[in-house]
């Protein structure tokens, strides 16, 4: 799997206060909202937006990201998050027949399901090709083809959307490799916006308690070590 922030909104942290800025200010305007405002200041509001539940001033910067070796597994869960565009590499243009496939962590849990699961994906590709030769269109022919076909994606979410996406997909509960790929676009978004994503992370970081009820997974006591673990992470391999 490989993530990478490909574009973002240039100065993110100072857009997003300039935005909370307006809201609350009586007198400066579009020309001078800006002037002034130190670094100090932005850290300041933007950390107040967040702990104050005000986010609609987030949703004016947002991040691009190109990402690649994933199953279309994970890309039909990505884009069931609505606020947010996708272009994604089409099998009904692009043919698949030396696709690649992801082989998820636990597929191999005994041999002969380690087996079992070679040989479905493999079948599939087989046959693939061989629909393509006897002149079926590859629009067509894709529907043999596994929801384990690796897939690549462009994203664009903006602040706001993020970290709800990343409250979701960065909690333990969330498929592996869904967790893998959130927690690599956290990281990449940290470098660029550490004060926006500062408290980035599951719910549980976020919010300070777990909303799963029963589904908690329980690892409530070590929540301040699990923010801690997210807050300053120096490499995706570090976090949780």
């Amino acid at each position: 799997m490989k993530v990478k922030l490909l574009a973002y909104t240039p100065n993110p942290e100072k857009v997003v206060a300039i935005a909370a800025r307006l809201c609350y200010s009586n007198k400066a305007s579009i020309e001078t909202i800006s002037d002034g405002f130190t670094d100090e200041e932005i850290t300041k509001f933007v950390t107040g937006l967040i702990n104050t539940g005000h986010h609609s001033t987030l949703e004016h910067v947002s991040f691009t990201f190109g990402i690649e070796g994933i199953s279309r597994v994970v890309s039909h869960e990505l884009v069931r998050h609505r606020i947010a565009s996708y272009s994604q590499r089409s099998q009904r243009y692009c043919a698949e027949g030396e696709c690649n496939f992801i082989y998820p962590n636990g597929y191999q849990k005994t041999e002969e399901a380690k087996e079992i699961f070679k040989s479905s994906v493999c079948n599939s590709k087989d046959e693939y090709k061989d629909l393509l030769e006897e002149g079926v269109a590859k629009e067509i022919a894709r529907y043999v083809l596994p929801n384990a076909t690796e897939t690549r994606i462009i994203v664009t979410m903006n602040a706001r959307s993020l970290l709800h996406f990343f409250s979701l997909r960065t909690c333990s509960r969330a498929q592996p490799e869904m967790r893998d790929m959130a927690n690599a676009m956290l990281f990449e978004v940290k470098k660029v916006a550490p004060i926006l994503f500062k408290n980035g992370g599951p719910s549980c970081v976020q919010l300070g308690y777990c909303p799963e009820g029963s589904r908690c997974c329980g690892r409530a006591p070590t929540l301040d070590k699990l923010k801690e673990a997210y807050r300053f992470c120096v490499a995706q391999q570090d976090m949780c």
